[in-house]
């Protein structure tokens, strides 16, 4: 039986999210976007319940194509609030354009968003090593610093613990336990 990092429970769902995605690190803007957008919607409730609704959500904002979610109507967030599949909560469904629009900029300004996020770490990730899950932050400096960026910039659902998330979502911080399979045990 693999040893996995205790927060992973005994969904298969989990399990593969755990092994195969979480803290790989991403440099596509599109799965950057889609992270950021799912640790938003995960705000107050638990990361399988995200997990399970994953392809919902995929469908109902159409593959989290930020470009085409920056210029939803009115009618299609009254039509995200009827979807029974997906977190049914206007404001983080209105911060999901809100989000797609302040992307865009970012990316003009940055070329893409992953030069921007990655750029605060010097484009390589942080290897933690941690011995035990309880051991891991909530927030770090780090993130309170990206998260006051954001925000700056007009991002919504970004404090610094839902910026911490997405940071060890997308490999910008490893937070493998030591003893996890998933820990790089070349360091």
């Amino acid at each position: 039986m693999k040893q996995r990092c205790a927060w992973v429970g005994s969904d298969e769902i989990y399990k593969n999210y755990h092994d195969y995605e979480w803290g790989v690190p991403v440099h596509d803007d599109k799965l950057m976007f889609e992270f950021l957008i799912l640790e938003g919607f995960q705000a107050g409730l638990s990361w399988i319940t995200i997990l399970k609704k994953r392809e919902n959500f995929r469908k109902a904002f159409d593959g989290f194509n930020f470009n085409l979610i920056a210029e939803y109507t009115q009618e299609k967030l009254d039509l995200l609030m009827q979807d029974e599949g997906i977190i049914r909560n206007r404001l983080k469904i209105n911060s999901t354009v809100i989000n797609a629009q302040k992307y865009l900029k970012v990316q003009e300004e940055f070329g893409t968003f992953c030069n921007y996020i990655w750029g605060f770490v010097g484009h390589k990730p942080i290897i933690n090593h941690w011995k035990n899950s309880c051991d891991v932050p909530a927030s770090t400096e780090l993130s309170d610093k990206i998260s006051k960026d954001l925000k700056k910039r007009g991002f919504k659902f970004v404090g610094s613990t839902i910026i911490y998330a997405h940071m060890q979502a997308v490999g910008i911080v490893m937070d493998h336990t030591t003893d996890c399979c998933c820990y790089p045990k070349a360091l």
